[in-house]
């Protein structure tokens, strides 16, 4: 039997979501990767995302358990009401090949139809059972991509404090950007437009970017990862000579603050002052102000575009390894 959740979900639904996820991740992903918090897992399915909503469906065995899961990503912006991003489809390890995926599978795609998409991505790992699944629906590798590692207390003993150009300084803030930076920031924020992916947080989902974001916008996207029970933190560097408009910053992301593993969000220098190694450092600088922050913080991953060089180049000079590959796919209805 196939359910679609309540909306917020229930505890109960919670909990049965959640088991289907953590028997999936143990089998799937590799031991170094740890498996996502019952909080993770409740704030996802709880706060909806900024410019999208959530359909969550779940087939349910006699016993009430969840045999498998599926969240579709509908994008509301007027830019991308056309496609959709498959957050989930996910197989309880014991209850696979039996139909179970397939039937998730079709209940997305009439959401899809029903709801006039034409297309839709997902995140999935290389090799595994889920890149079978979708090469059978017609699913293509749109954007090869790597997951990479970081751990913070070596790269913050193994690569020297940055210094910065004259005319430029740092500036960090966790949660929503305060007043002082706040239109500069929402401008550097607009040019991710111009970038490959660079992590997960990189755009509404599976590379399809929003319009370009306002302060309103850029703090409302903050907020939605802290009603989820999260932490946001950025680091920015200013340039002094214009009044210290935001010229480059990354993000971190916990999404419960007991983690040891932070994600890596936007890393963004705007057009205008690339060149100068001001990715590096601002990168360098938010992992000294994160082991000060957040000391429990141990690592930090992110997704990188195999064809985006020059951030591989930063991460690698960082201290970053290629942890396992994943891909954006993408099918057409």
């Amino acid at each position: 039997m196939l359910i679609t959740l309540g909306s917020p979900p229930s505890d109960a639904e919670t909990a049965a979501w959640h088991a289907v996820v953590s028997a999936a991740h143990v089998l799937d992903l590799p031991a170094s990767a740890p498996e996502p918090s019952r909080a993770e897992t409740a704030g996802r399915l709880r706060v909806p995302p900024l410019g999208g909503r959530h359909i969550h469906l779940a087939a349910v065995a006699e016993d009430g358990s969840y045999e498998g899961v599926a969240s579709l990503l509908l994008f509301t912006g007027p830019e991308q009401r056309h496609t959709a991003f498959l957050d989930a489809l996910v197989v309880r390890p014991d209850a696979r090949r039996r139909g179970v995926g397939a039937a998730l599978w079709a209940a997305v795609r009439d959401r899809l139809l029903a709801h006039g998409r034409t297309s839709v991505s997902a995140v999935l790992e290389l090799g595994g059972a889920g890149e079978a699944f979708v090469d059978s629906l017609g699913f293509a590798n749109v954007l090869p991509l790597g997951w990479y590692v970081l751990r913070v207390r070596q790269a913050v003993d193994g690569t020297p404090c940055p210094v910065l150009p004259a005319g430029f300084r740092f500036t960090d803030w966790s949660g929503a950007v305060p007043d002082g930076p706040a239109e500069s920031f929402a401008r550097a924020h607009a040019t991710v437009r111009d970038v490959p992916l660079t992590g997960p947080g990189s755009g509404s989902g599976a590379g399809v970017q929003a319009a370009g974001p306002d302060v309103a916008r850029v703090r409302a996207a903050a907020r939605v990862i802290e009603e989820r029970g999260g932490i946001i933190l950025t680091a920015a560097v200013l340039d002094t000579t214009e009044g210290d408009a935001v010229v480059a910053y990354t993000e971190v992301i916990l999404s419960d603050p007991a983690d040891t593993r932070a994600v890596q969000y936007d890393t963004v220098v705007v057009p205008a002052r690339r060149g100068r190694g001001l990715g590096r450092a601002v990168k360098r600088h938010l992992l000294t102000r994160l082991r000060e922050l957040h000391p429990g913080v141990r690592e930090i991953s992110t997704t990188v575009a195999d064809d985006n060089v020059s951030m591989l180049a930063v991460n690698e000079a960082l201290g970053y390894r290629r942890e396992r590959p994943a891909g954006i796919f993408r099918t057409k209805l």
